[in-house]
């Protein structure tokens, strides 16, 4: 099978179409005939050498995958040939990722798109670790409650536009933060009730105006490095905050003074250490639930890419201008 590979970290012209054998299902698995997938920063970050959690070289990337499957490996029910699946699979450790013709994946991690779900099979793959990260997020670790005035970080990133859908699915009141008036209309039509234009505005004006000085009870950092101390800065007194980009140094003083906790999620822990893998259902199934109920929907970047502009794909995620998730097709 065709297949885009790293043989070597480095920026986004590493890339590399390359055949390779086409894998065969185990215990517990299915074969995948992909029809698309989507970028998140975590690839980027394994692409560059940043986090050495990739695959072995020739490493195939991405996690997230929509596809039909072509063949059920021993032991496996529920899943038959021919049904149209999505879920986040691979990419890491020793598990091959979603670029290339077929991928094997784990039962555990995919669900079926079933007719209720009105999404084409391709955009579902824009839906998995994005919306994994922030019900994980918001639900298991925060366990954000109906009138909590939240605060999620990028509202119109990628895993931050499938937050503000969440909480406002659990019944918060949900302030974000964007960088353009195009960003915050799209961040309006998500839900969100507070836009905060954080160039123009600091987290001592936002905090004063949104909350009375009081500061958010749920702060959900989507950006990482100093954006962290800004989340420090916005909690209120004995708040929670969540972060999926914690690979920094920072000063806790205010988070002791504050009794702040920090949650940290990093959704390929179950893929890297087989922990949690038996819970993956219960998370799929709410996804399926809430795209079942229309309650959320993905919001794509206007550039899609075929897997052989990988490489522009990166650039454009890496550039900062890219809104939502970007798609690629096989």
């Amino acid at each position: 099978m065709k297949a885009m590979v790293i043989e070597q970290f480095g920026g986004p012209e590493v890339f590399v179409e390359r055949e390779v054998e086409t894998p065969e299902p185990a215990e517990g698995q299915v074969r995948i005939k992909v029809v698309a997938s989507s970028v998140n920063p975590l690839e980027t970050k394994i692409r560059s050498g940043l986090v050495k959690t990739g695959p072995a070289m020739p490493a195939i990337l991405n996690g997230d995958v929509s596809g039909i499957v072509d063949k059920v490996g021993p032991g496996v029910t529920g899943f038959a040939e021919g049904d149209e699946v999505f879920g986040c699979a691979g990419g890491v450790g020793q598990w091959q990722g979603a670029l290339a013709d077929y991928m094997v994946a784990d039962v555990r991690l995919l669900t079926r798109r079933t007719p209720a779900i009105t999404l084409p099979l391709n955009e579902c793959a824009a839906v998995p670790l994005v919306f994994l990260t922030a019900w994980s997020a918001l639900v298991d670790r925060a366990q954000l409650q109906p009138g909590e005035h939240a605060l999620i970080h990028a509202g119109t990133g990628g895993v931050g536009h499938m937050a503000i859908q969440i909480a406002k699915y659990l019944g918060a009141r949900v302030a974000t933060t964007v960088s353009s008036e195009a960003k915050a209309e799209e961040a309006r039509r998500l839900g969100a009730d507070d836009i905060i234009f954080y160039k123009d505005e600091s987290v001592e004006e936002y905090r004063q105006r949104l909350t009375d000085g009081k500061g958010f009870s749920l702060v959900f950092d989507t950006v990482g490095g100093k954006n962290l101390d800004r989340t420090i800065e916005a909690a209120g007194v004995n708040g929670r905050m969540c972060s999926i980009n914690t690979r920094s140094s920072h000063d806790l003083t205010q988070m002791h003074a504050k009794s702040l906790t920090l949650h940290v999620i990093f959704r390929s822990i179950s893929l890297l250490h087989g922990v949690g893998m038996d819970d993956q259902p219960r998370l799929l199934q709410a996804m399926q639930d809430l795209l079942e109920q229309g309650k959320v929907r993905p919001l794509i970047d206007s550039q899609r890419f075929r897997f052989t502009e990988i490489g522009a794909a990166h650039r454009h995620l890496e550039s900062g201008q890219a809104m939502g998730k970007i798609l690629l097709e096989r």
